[in-house]
């Protein structure tokens, strides 16, 4: 097997790894007031071998799936490690999953096995779920547990495994880059969530990202996004393990008010922004550490586009947008080459997009309709595990059609408007810049964080909205709401003044730091408190 074609496989990479530079220092897994978890390619290949020997014992053979239910630890990626030695097919599961939602994932792959942290078992709920299952369990016992005093006792233990003896090398099981290697599921905003299907061929383009991301020798990419996501995996993990940057570093979870002093302390020149994150960054009050770091480049899936220049200028960064979904497609726009607000265009030669209307017709510039991509030479392939008639309308006529409503400019450079189902937010016929609130409301002094959303308008026009601003305030309980309202006013033009504000303690985000609309307009249906129209605020 030829090596481009060899570390495309997730464990012969890591093999090649570690006999080319077994003590380099790779991850490093922050952990707040705990001590970080320093991991070399060493550490990765002993590890995964012995969970590998393990599964082996307790049965499991190629093309067995195996669930994953942890945050960001070293451990996710050790299992990783192992279930592609074997060929087995690793299934990313959200670990703030619980009931039904938590069973779906799971009985819907049909695991086998799982790796589950402390916390997740803590919780009875979920712990009964899991039994029930049948799926064998290996429990983790972290340091956060243990400080906690969460323990893990009746179910067999992942910690045992790494402390015990190394084992004889259970060989490399994946011959063929076509071999299945992930089920990733979707967000499941219409429905139960679908899982895509991919191998490891998908590495070959990836290899491809640090080069587009403009990453260096010297860089220490951070990020607080989770490894069930594919931005994590791509833009974080895989570069470090490539061995293209220096090191990368992770936090269990992104925490905005920790970002800046995590990428002071271990040197970090470049962080994944994503959903809500940069305007979370953003309303936190000006600090001393909002220049005292290193970070050169923020690579941005999500930036909005009225609060790109002010971010770059008060932080001392640069953006570079980009565009990408786990079933296929990607686009970039360097920092200084394309427009404002455009995640870019697609790497010339190899994909190619296009915005269609609802019939798949192509659309002239400046007009929005879906984004769809292919690539070039042929046409778009997808599999949704267990939903062939999902996999063939995804792609119809050779396009993978990707949801999102876009737009494009004269030049061909890309533009995010909304998700297909979402339909943006129409007031008397004229659709609301989001961002231009969100920029507003995001500078206010009593403002931490804020996502924009449409409700059904009261006047029930369809396809109209009235304007929800959802805040996270300083202090909730003293609230001069009519004051912020004319702040408002003093900076908004009428059209894009928000018909409610909407106080919330905190925005419910995605795993990936997605805002969950869904969640918040139920809030907003379901209850009247802590619901502020504008006309009582007199304006």
């Amino acid at each position: 097997m030829e090596r481009d074609q060899e570390t495309a496989i997730f464990a012969r990479l890591i093999a090649l790894r570690a006999e080319e530079e077994p003590d380099r220092l790779a991850l490093i897994f922050e952990n707040g007031e705990l001590p970080a978890e320093p991991v070399r390619n060493q550490d990765l290949a002993v590890r995964g071998n012995q969970l590998a020997w393990e599964l082996r014992r307790a049965g499991l053979r190629a093309g067995d799936r195996v669930g994953v239910v942890l945050r960001n630890h070293p451990e996710f990626v050790d299992t990783m490690v192992a279930t592609s030695k074997l060929g087995l097919v690793t299934v990313p599961i959200d670990p703030r999953a619980r009931g039904e939602r938590l069973r779906y994932f799971i009985t819907f792959a049909a695991c086998s096995a799982l790796v589950v942290e402390d916390a997740v078992l803590a919780d009875p709920e979920a712990a009964r779920v899991i039994e029930e299952t049948g799926a064998r369990t290996y429990a983790l016992s972290t340091p956060e547990g243990r400080a906690q005093g969460l323990g893990v006792e009746g179910w067999p233990s992942l910690n045992e495994v790494f402390e015990g003896p190394e084992r004889e090398d259970v060989g490399q099981h994946v011959e063929r880059l076509d071999h299945p290697w992930f089920l990733s599921y979707t967000s499941g905003t219409t429905g139960d969530p679908k899982a895509i299907a991919f191998g490891y061929d998908r590495m070959l383009f990836y290899r491809l990202t640090p080069r587009f991301f403009g990453y260096r020798e010297d860089d220490v990419p951070y990020t607080g996004l989770s490894l069930i996501h594919g931005n994590a995996l791509v833009v974080t993990l895989m570069p470090a393990l490539w061995g293209v940057v220096r090191r990368s570093v992770f936090s269990r979870w992104f925490t905005k008010s920790r970002l800046w002093d995590v990428c002071i302390e271990h040197g970090c020149t470049t962080w994944s922004n994503l959903g809500g994150i940069a305007t979370a960054i953003y309303g936190e009050p000006p600090a001393p550490h909002d220049r005292a770091h290193r970070v050169r480049l923020v690579v941005s899936a999500g930036m909005p586009r009225d609060l790109w220049e002010p971010f770059e200028r008060r932080f001392g960064v640069r953006v570079l947008e980009w565009y990408g979904t786990m079933e296929g497609g990607f686009a970039y726009n360097p920092p200084g080459v394309g427009p404002v607000g455009s995640f870019g265009k697609p790497p010339e030669g190899l994909m190619e997009m296009d915005v269609v209307d609802e019939q798949d017709r192509p659309l002239p510039p400046g007009q929005v309709g879906e984004l769809v991509v292919r690539p070039v030479g042929g046409p778009a392939r997808l599999e949704y595990y267990r939903n062939p008639e999902a996999s063939a309308e995804k792609t119809r006529g050779g396009w993978l059609h990707t949801g999102d409503m876009c737009w494009k400019d004269e030049q061909g450079w890309f533009f995010f408007a909304h998700r297909k189902e979402e339909g943006g937010i129409r007031r008397l016929g004229e659709f609301v810049s989001e961002d231009v609130i969100r920029r507003v409301l995001t500078e206010d002094p009593e403002v931490l964080d804020v996502h924009v959303y449409g409700a059904p308008a009261r006047s029930g026009a369809p396809g109209e909205s009235d304007v929800v601003a959802a805040v996270v305030v300083r202090d909730p309980d003293h609230l001069d709401v009519a004051a912020l309202f004319r702040r408002c006013a003093q900076r908004l033009d009428r059209t894009h003044l928000p018909d409610y504000l909407q106080v919330v303690d905190e925005l419910p985000k995605t795993a990936t730091q997605k805002v969950q609309t869904r969640t918040l307009l139920e809030w907003f249906e379901r209850s009247a408190e802590r619901i502020y129209p504008r006309e009582r605020a007199g304006r």
